[in-house]
């Protein structure tokens, strides 16, 4: 039983919804947010990555951070910019990138039930980045992050949100990446009663991104004792057949001291190689080494793990080549791996390694939301960086203000 529940969305003018979006904090560095917001005083970035707006070089996590973002959000709604609807609704939030689409609910969802693992996870958070997130919560007063949650999809709900994505929408705009932004409100009582009902009955909710955002809610809701609005956190919730997962790829800074010939033959225990060729399927992915494409095929006894995070081919991978062949034995930690998210294409692990000094990468096949949803049943934690999901949800168009204390 999945308990949604509707709220008065601190939202954006229309006419400026499209200037105050932003993506979200944690995919840019400083030094790209700061370079994305310049010239445009309404970004949401000021809000989110208040950091920006201090002198290069500012920590962060520092408290100055916290209260200029405080500062900056304040402003946007004392001048009228953003503003706190009048009665709880619930609200349809779509988002097109080229052929892809997606549509998804944006609510409130039961810390309660986060706490007692009826929204499940897949992921390990990090304490310094929930401090953070609570911090920035406290300072506020508002969730400003939402957090992406799916649900095996549902006929009733998918045929509910298409009927009511059929009128005029509240926003609808294209951002600067080209991705178009469109959200509707559904304020009725009928509306608002079928989502709560129909919602009850869906099993389970799954974290798809966003652990710490939600973890940091409940933390803080717990210490607020759920007063406020804090028993609930804000989310979009997308059913699972609309979900786009593209691969998170590995980099590596050397080859453990082997040579190339010696890394290969490695491999070869491993893999069956064909060449210049990118992964098609699960138990496939592609090395980039010494100017070639190699894809490469886990023999049979390598592609099976005893869990189903463990049959991951992040898992294999790590299992079976970065631990024991390059020596990376905790990938959250070490200095000589990094990660390319899918999006930036095979162009950039070719860039990293024949320009900026990187090894070799391997490029893999997507995680799909069904081995997700399996990790997650089980209890199970995926390995660091398995998924990388778009679009991604824009900062700033739904905020959830909590009551002062």
């Amino acid at each position: 039983m999945a308990n949604v529940m509707p709220f008065r969305a601190l939202r954006p003018r229309p006419e400026q919804a499209a200037s105050i979006s932003a993506p979200p904090y944690d995919v840019l560095s400083t030094e790209e947010a700061r370079v994305m917001a310049s010239g445009n005083p309404l970004s949401f970035l000021h809000v989110s990555k208040p950091e920006i707006d201090l002198p290069q070089g500012t920590d962060p996590y520092a408290p100055e951070v916290y209260a200029k973002g405080q500062e900056n959000f304040a402003l946007l709604q004392a001048q009228g910019i953003m503003a706190q609807e009048g009665a709880p609704a619930f609200y349809l939030y779509r988002q097109v990138m080229g052929d892809h689409s997606q549509i998804g609910l944006v609510a409130l969802a039961d810390c309660a039930q986060y706490e007692r693992g009826e929204i499940k996870k897949h992921e390990l958070t990090r304490p310094i980045k929930e401090d953070d997130r609570v911090n920035h919560i406290e300072a506020l007063n508002s969730q400003t992050g939402l957090v992406f949650l799916t649900y095996r999809a549902v006929g009733v709900i998918d045929k509910f949100v298409a009927q009511r994505a059929m009128v005029a929408p509240d926003y609808d705009f294209k951002a600067d990446d080209g991705v178009r932004h469109t959200a509707w409100t559904v304020d009725d009582d009928d509306g608002i009663s079928f989502l709560c009902d129909a919602f009850a009955k869906v099993d389970a909710l799954y974290i798809a991104d966003g652990h710490h955002r939600s973890a940091a809610a409940a933390r803080v809701s717990k210490g607020r004792l759920g007063s406020g609005g804090s028993d609930g956190f804000i989310t979009v919730i997308f059913p699972d057949h609309q979900m786009q997962i593209l691969a998170y790829n590995r980099i590596m800074k050397d080859l453990n001291g082997l040579s190339q010939d010696e890394f290969m033959l490695k491999l070869g225990e491993v893999f069956e190689f064909e060449d210049e060729k990118q992964p098609e399927a699960k138990s496939e992915l592609a090395l980039y080494a010494g100017g070639q494409w190699r894809r490469l095929r886990f023999k049979p006894k390598y592609a099976r793990g005893d869990t189903a995070e463990d049959s991951l081919d992040v898992a294999l991978l790590q299992h079976h080549v970065l631990a024991p062949i390059l020596g990376i034995g905790d990938p959250r930690t070490s200095s000589r791996i990094g990660f390319v998210g899918g999006i930036r294409g095979t162009a950039e692990l070719e860039n990293r390694v024949d320009k900026q000094g990187w090894a070799c990468a391997f490029s893999l096949h997507p995680t799909s939301i069904t081995d997700l949803l399996a990790v997650a049943d089980g209890g199970g934690l995926m390995p660091p960086k398995s998924t990388w999901f778009e679009p991604k949800l824009r900062d700033g168009l739904f905020c959830h203000n909590l009551q002062l204390l």
